[in-house]
């Protein structure tokens, strides 16, 4: 109910944007809250066609659909030059997933409960698959540091290009090679005692969903993206804070719902192949495609993270996931540390100071 009601955000924030022409941070903030509920709608639509088409269908969409609404602000704030901050917003996605995400799954589903129980094998490939893509990930921006001092700038951004997009393809590969092996090869390591649903809508209502759907959160996401940098400066933060927080949360905000959803009906093994299954696809997936779409769009993009706390970040939730998942078991207090480590996170980016960012930030008040 409250994610139908919220769909009431959308017309709000285009009455704000273009008749009322209210200030950017009212636009931001609305339009970023109408993203929630459209991508809520996009993932039912998604998971009823996948009911009546049957598992190939329903995952090959899950696939294509299931980071869309991140993908697509991505993709907008990258069309107005901002490659800084959708390398922030990846980070975002990586930490806000395998630290949030995961840990308020943990709280919802140990609230009245001493623990719960997961297969320990099928977290142990989860996590061993994030360690070695986040390390393939991080590559580029390991480059860049043992580069710096020997190499002249411009040709280290070339050759950070040039690596990047080697990169990217190569984990393009993998991740299809890691929808083989979750789906069909090793399938039964990764069954979940998951209930099987019917299908309530028709397949004409569902794709008029998911279409409409996409359309609309289209629209928002351009407004967020055009009025992200007046917002910054309204607000007195960087850019690059709101896009390592509120765009990377927003964008992953119905896999968090679906966790947490999961996790309360006792099934935590669900929710934890979901939130370190979008981890993984963030970094398998949307980051190297949007490197891809940035020569594209005229704006290349490389994945160095050059703000050396993303890197330590980054690592952290390929820490965390690890440990808890080796006694196939979590409770709530894993699940408070989970928040905790993400919180302080934020707290740091926040204060991330201009010589540790590349951002120009804001002088405080």
């Amino acid at each position: 109910m409250l994610v139908t009601w919220s769909l009431l955000l959308v017309p709000v924030s285009l009455i704000l944007a273009h008749v009322v022409h209210a200030s950017p941070p009212w636009v931001f903030a609305t339009a970023v809250l109408a993203i929630i509920p459209l991508a809520e709608w996009i993932r039912r639509a998604t998971e009823q066609i996948g009911h009546r088409a049957g598992p190939a269908v329903g995952g090959l969409l899950s696939v294509t659909f299931g980071n869309v609404a991140e993908l697509v602000i991505a993709l907008f704030v990258l069309a107005e030059g901002h490659q800084q901050v959708v390398k922030a917003q990846i980070t975002g996605s990586i930490i806000g997933n395998g630290l949030l995400g995961l840990g308020i799954a943990i709280l919802v589903g140990t609230w009245g409960r001493e623990h719960q129980k997961f297969k320990r094998e099928s977290a142990g490939q989860l996590a061993n698959m994030l360690v070695l893509t986040l390390i393939a990930l991080l590559l580029p921006a390991l480059f860049d540091l043992a580069e710096q001092g020997t190499t002249a700038p411009a040709l280290r951004h070339h050759r950070d290009l040039q690596l990047s997009l080697g990169v990217a393809v190569v984990l393009i590969a993998v991740y299809v090679a890691y929808l083989i092996f979750t789906m069909y090869t090793h399938r039964l390591i990764f069954a979940t005692e998951e209930s099987e649903e019917e299908a309530q809508w028709s397949i004409g209502k569902a794709l008029a969903i998911l279409l409409g759907g996409t359309i609309v959160l289209t629209i928002e996401a351009e407004l967020v993206s055009s009025a992200l940098e007046s917002t910054a400066t309204s607000l007195g933060v960087s850019t690059f804070f709101l896009g390592i927080t509120v765009l990377a949360v927003v964008g992953n905000a119905a896999e968090y719902l679906t966790a947490a959803y999961y996790a309360r009906k006792n099934q935590i093994g669900v929710a934890l192949q979901i939130t370190v299954g979008a981890t993984i696809q963030v970094a398998l997936l949307i980051a190297p495609l949007l490197v891809l779409i940035s020569y594209v769009m005229g704006h290349p993009m490389d994945l160095v993270f050059s703000n050396p706390l993303e890197l330590i970040a980054v690592a952290g939730v390929a820490l965390a996931v690890t440990v808890i998942s080796l006694d196939g078991e979590t409770n709530w207090f894993e699940g408070l540390l989970l928040v905790a480590v993400y919180l302080l996170l934020s707290l740091a980016f926040f204060f991330v100071t201009p010589e540790a960012s590349p951002l120009p930030l804001v002088a405080p008040h």
